[in-house]
Formats: C-alpha cells, sequence, structure tokens
C-alpha cells in the first residue's frame, strides 16, 4: 500500500519516492502519440538514395519492422563505396576500358543472379545485401572497368535511382538510365575453370591442391603426390587406396 501512495503516474514516466523512472514501451508511428519521424529530415541528412535503400533493407516488405536508425550510416557507407567504384583517389571520375577478370566477371554476374531472383520474390532487402557484397568484392578488387561498372549502375537503378543516373551520365550515356536494358544473368561466368582440392590421407586433412574443374582421379592422385606437403606424409608408405569424389576431395589410405 505505501508503494502504491509513493507511485505517481504520469504519462510515460514514474516518479517513485523522489526518484525519476522511464517506462518503455514499442508503439507504431502514429500522429496521435506524435512519434512520426518526417521522410524530410532523414533525405536532408543522408539523401533520398540512403533513405530508399535502408527503408528496403529493413526486413522483407511485407512484414512489418520497428522504425530504428541505427543502421542507416551502413548503408551511406555503402553507397559512398559504390560511388567511389568510379573515382580515383584523387575523387575525379576515372573509368577503364580494359577487359575484366574472370573474377570482377564473377562478382558481377553473381549479383546479377541473386538480385533478379529476389525482386521476383519482392525481397528487396537481400537485394540491398547483394549489392553490398558484390562491391565490397569488387573494392577488394580494384575494379574500376567500364564492362563491370555500366551494367551494375543499371541493376542498382531501381533501388537508388538519383545516384545511378548520376553515374550514367557520367559513364557518357544518353537518355536516362531508366531506358536502358536490364542486365541479364549469364551462366558461364561462374563456371569454375579450377577448384581446390582438400588432400586428406589417413583421415586428416594434410594439403590443398588445386586442379582443373574437369580433373579425374588420376590427374588428381598424380598431381597430390607430386607436392611437397603430401610427400612429407606418404614418404616411405605406399597409397593403399584411393577415393576420388569429383570436385570435392582426394582421400588417401596409406601404409
Amino acid at each position: 500500500d505505501s508503494l502504491r501512495e509513493d507511485l505517481v503516474h504520469e504519462g510515460f514516466y514514474f516518479f517513485y519516492k523522489d526518484k525519476f523512472i522511464v517506462e518503455r514501451e514499442v508503439e507504431k508511428m502514429s500522429k496521435r502519440w506524435q512519434n512520426v519521424v518526417t521522410p524530410d529530415s532523414m533525405v536532408s541528412q543522408y539523401g533520398a538514395d540512403t533513405f530508399r535503400m535502408y527503408e528496403m533493407f529493413l526486413g522483407p516488405i511485407t512484414d512489418s519492422k520497428p522504425w530504428n536508425t541505427h543502421g542507416i550510416d551502413g548503408v551511406f557507407k555503402f553507397l559512398r563505396k559504390f560511388y567511389n567504384l568510379f573515382h580515383n583517389k584523387e575523387n575525379a571520375f576515372e573509368v577503364s576500358n580494359e577487359k575484366p577478370s574472370k573474377d570482377e566477371f564473377k562478382a558481377l554476374h553473381t549479383c546479377i543472379q541473386k538480385v533478379e531472383n529476389d525482386i521476383e520474390k519482392l525481397s528487396f532487402n537481400t537485394c540491398v545485401s547483394h549489392f553490398m557484397i558484390c562491391v565490397n568484392e569488387l573494392q577488394a578488387l580494384k575494379c574500376n572497368k567500364r564492362e563491370i561498372l555500366e551494367p551494375l549502375v543499371v541493376l542498382i537503378s531501381p533501388f537508388a535511382p538519383h545516384l545511378a543516373e548520376e553515374l550514367w551520365q557520367l559513364l557518357g550515356n544518353e537518355p536516362s538510365v531508366t531506358t536502358a536494358n536490364y542486365p541479364t544473368f549469364n551462366p558461364t561466368y561462374l563456371v569454375e575453370s579450377e577448384l581446390t582440392y582438400p588432400v586428406m590421407i589417413n583421415g586428416k586433412m594434410r594439403a590443398k591442391i588445386i586442379l582443373p574443374a574437369e580433373a579425374g582421379e588420376d590427374q588428381a592422385l598424380e598431381t597430390a603426390l607430386s607436392t611437397a606437403e603430401v610427400q612429407k606424409w606418404t614418404d616411405g608408405m605406399q597409397v593403399r587406396k584411393v577415393v576420388f569424389v569429383p570436385k570435392k576431395i582426394l582421400n588417401l589410405v596409406v601404409g
């Protein structure tokens, strides 16, 4: 009873024995509760593309999601990374016409495949994740190749239309990026020409070898036995059994 007498409730706050206590409550945005975040304030701080992509990144579009701005900086930094692919260290626009490498083509077409599939499912949040992965890979490869970046601009244009339009114009293209053909996935760029095989010797992994994707058991065994690491564990012993699983593993039993 004394507790009830000392406890005074004022809206979302409690005063108990002259102590200020905050009550936490999660609510939907509503004009009634005056807890609405206006898009204008977010756009003025981060830009329309960041705000747009962050809303997509919060989760599946069909689900209700709590509003939380803690992660918006991550989307903002991602768009800066994307923009920097087209610019050198002096922040000058610089794109190369060199032929891309196999890894660069792989990064682009992996992204195209996943974004195409997820757009069909309205899974925009995972599309944003795929863009982030692709940009990180291209950044690590120091890629500034037109043949990679130009289709990537078109691919991201529904998600970040303002940035895409600016980059499309800088690339010397007319008219708008919205008139360009959307990139199509080419599975040939995802076909591996070489594979890394773990080599197991008596049940323990002792080495790794790189083989052509079409390599068979004989080539795998010959390559393995010619490497110093495998020779270290097979010296003076006879290979009694070979278990070769294509595109997965080479297992040797020696004794």
